[in-house]
């Protein structure tokens, strides 16, 4: 039986994750008006259209650069020995402290409690036909799986090949791939719910949506 408020009580003892913003390219380094400890916001908009707090410029052959925060946060670490300095790409320059959202609970949770089934290789991946029309007719949870089923279609080098699902009996409840997107090796497909762990996973996500407060 799944213990709700242990994975809550987990979270919630620390429920923040250190975001470690580096330079994309090479190039000098000219750091904003930013201090350790104020807080950032990451990009705004319905579609992410607005950029967040800016954090520095990256110059390279006189082209400017611009380097926002990602997410909203607090700023615990600014690596100032590089202001004015020349930086191979992937140099950390800044690290945020980004409190845990919702939705970003909710899928760590999922995670821990669905059965993820993993990618073989790293391909793009579709449903069967049989299986995407459920779907879209209805939704992903309205499929229920079966060790052994042929559900996935793997796409590689050109070559597309059938994929079983090898695991527990349950329904799909979470969906981690889209098409057309090419996924690693290891990466979760999908996240399938044992049908007696259901009523538990929809209360679990209840919890978090009505408990959880955002910053």
């Amino acid at each position: 039986m799944l213990d709700i408020s242990k994975l809550l009580d987990e979270i919630k003892s620390s429920p923040y994750r250190e975001i470690t913003v580096t330079a994309q390219h090479t190039g000098k380094i000219a750091f904003a008006e930013i201090e350790t400890g104020a807080r950032v916001r990451g990009p705004q908009g319905q579609w992410k259209e607005m950029p967040g707090t800016k954090l520095c410029t990256l110059e390279r052959e006189r082209n400017p650069k611009p380097v926002y925060a990602p997410e909203n946060g607090e700023i615990c670490r600014i690596h100032r020995e590089l202001d004015g300095r020349f930086v191979e790409a992937g140099s950390p320059l800044v690290v945020l402290r980004h409190k845990l959202t919702r939705d970003e609970v909710q899928r760590i949770i999922l995670q821990k409690t669905l059965y993820l089934f993993p990618a073989p290789e790293r391909a793009k991946y579709y449903f069967t036909p049989e299986a995407d029309k459920k779907i879209r007719a209805s939704d992903a949870r309205s499929v229920t799986v079966r060790n052994g089923m042929e559900l996935f279609i793997m796409s590689r080098m050109k070559r597309e090949v059938p994929l079983n699902y090898t695991g527990p009996d349950g329904v799909i409840y979470e969906v981690y791939f889209k098409y057309n997107k090419n996924l690693d090796v290891g990466a979760p497909l999908v996240g399938i719910c044992p049908p007696e762990h259901l009523r538990a996973i929809q209360t679990l996500v209840m919890r978090v949506q009505t408990e959880w407060t955002e910053t």
